[in-house]
């Protein structure tokens, strides 16, 4: 069974269909229990507007693999920048937000570009840390794509750190994760690196 695969069970079997009237009832239990009142006209509705944000952020769309015959015999790195991350920090539930880089080098096969950002957000749609979002990511490509290297970068900043804590507002946390010809060909690596921006 592939890493997606265990994540995507993993969430099926962990976390039943959302319930919406009882996650209203509890959002609205647990603003009590913080002393917000919610008998006043801009707070009635917070509970169930909650219960929604917190089923979106939390809930990943299904998606289709799509991939092709590399038939041009392509061999240079294919990146993409700039991806979107949201997440959801498991140790506060509280969210992350920023961006990832994501390449690889092509072997028998391609992937169709938007599913680079689609993985990320179907990894990202649930409780995690930075660093497991991102190997689960690069652990994705190389199962389904078997290409010569896999990179994936990801920057972002936790809310868990800006607005509590440390209240280190602007901090950026990077990860990566480096597969195949990238973790063993420095030049390779180099490229790679450059390209998403983290090294010059």
């Amino acid at each position: 069974m592939t890493t997606l695969e265990l994540v995507a069970e993993h969430v099926a079997s962990e976390r039943p269909a959302a319930d919406l009237d009882r996650a209203e009832f509890a959002a609205a239990e647990f603003l009590r229990t913080l002393g917000i009142r919610l008998d006043q006209p801009h707070l009635a509705a917070t509970p169930g507007r909650m219960a929604r944000a917190w089923a979106e952020l939390l809930t990943p769309r299904p998606f289709d693999l799509t991939t092709f015959p590399n038939d041009e015999g392509y061999d240079e790195m294919v990146v993409v920048r700039d991806v979107p991350v949201r997440s959801v920090c498991e140790h506060h539930l509280l969210p992350f937000t920023g961006r990832a880089c994501v390449g690889y080098l092509p072997d028998e096969r391609i992937v169709g570009l938007s599913k680079l950002a689609r993985v990320v957000e179907y990894v990202a749609c649930r409780p995690q840390t930075q660093e497991r979002l991102t190997k689960q990511v690069a652990d994705w490509l190389q199962e389904h794509l078997h290409p010569r290297a896999v990179g994936v970068v990801v920057t972002a900043e936790h809310s868990c750190m800006s607005l509590r804590g440390a209240r280190a507002t602007g901090a950026a946390t990077v990860t990566s994760a480096l597969l195949g010809q990238l973790r063993d060909d420095p030049r390779s690596r180099q490229e790679f690196l450059s390209l998403s921006g983290i090294a010059g």
